[in-house]
């Protein structure tokens, strides 16, 4: 896709905690990044809750090298797991992913809508990008875009697809900037009178 001249897009990967804790994790993507030609921006590595309870320390360490490395790291279903706030506040996370089953009762659940906007507003206290999981309805993303929710993701916007479709979407939305792009630049035509 990147040959083709597409831009502006990234895959996300998920990573296990096996992943993580080896010793050459790092070099790999590293490596990987290079051997490929990407830029790191295009590569999100999608980390658990869970996982990041364990070994905290090393954990932090191993992140804090991927940042440096350039890639982008999420926390995925955040809020299903046992991670303290403390350790989210050390996580050098790009974006916290609220987890579909708060986002699923967003619109019927008062309790489910007041821990989205938590989810929200202490994303944003740490300076973090916030995506909502399993968008279905547009109900759900109204109530999440007025609580400042940054992007979604789920059903709502489409299903998986394979590569090829995935391409023709690419295709597309390529186009469609370019054409915005392209008017925005033009200057306003001076009215001549004709209709």
């Amino acid at each position: 896709w990147l040959d083709a001249g597409y831009e502006n897009f990234s895959i996300a990967v998920n990573v296990s905690a096996q992943h993580m804790q080896r010793a050459d994790f790092i070099d790999n993507v590293r490596f990987a990044i290079e051997g490929w030609e990407l830029g790191a921006r295009c590569i999100e590595l999608e980390l658990t809750e869970n996982m990041t309870t364990e070994n905290v320390e090393r954990m932090i360490a191993t992140m804090q090298a991927l940042r440096e490395v350039g890639v982008h790291l999420s926390l995925d279903d955040f809020g299903t797991g046992y991670s303290s706030l403390n350790y989210l506040r050390r996580f050098p996370i790009d974006t916290l992913k609220i987890d579909r089953s708060f986002v699923n009762d967003i619109a019927t659940d008062a309790g489910a809508a007041s821990i989205c906007r938590s989810i929200v507003t202490v994303g944003h206290e740490l300076g973090m990008r916030v995506l909502a999981e399993g968008c279905e309805t547009i109900e759900q993303i109204e109530a999440l875009h007025r609580d400042g929710c940054d992007a979604f993701q789920g059903f709502w916007f489409g299903r998986p697809v394979p590569a090829t479709q995935a391409e023709q979407m690419l295709r597309q939305r390529d186009l469609g900037e370019r054409v915005r792009r392209a008017l925005a630049e033009m200057p306003e035509l001076e009215d001549s009178g004709a209709e």
